[in-house]
């Protein structure tokens, strides 16, 4: 597997690592962050973190693409 499609992959299960499994790690309503409750606000957090990995998925794909011709080789 080479280097960049590793990258896409862990990139794109950052997110969801961070949101699904962690949960437990922190779920308690203390600390207050922004005034709400660390678990919402971690949650929250989220959603624009994600956008900025499936950002950097889109990066690497469209470098990939850019190197290529554009057109299919027959095989």
């Amino acid at each position: 597997m080479n280097a960049k499609r590793l990258l896409s992959l862990i990139l794109t299960a950052v997110p969801f690592v961070a949101i699904c499994f962690s949960v437990p790690l922190w779920d308690r309503v203390y600390p207050l962050v922004f005034g709400l409750p660390f678990n919402l606000f971690w949650l929250v957090a989220w959603i624009p973190l994600t956008s900025l990995c499936m950002w950097g998925v889109y990066r690497i794909g469209s470098w990939k693409d850019a190197g290529s011709s554009g057109k299919e080789s027959a095989r």
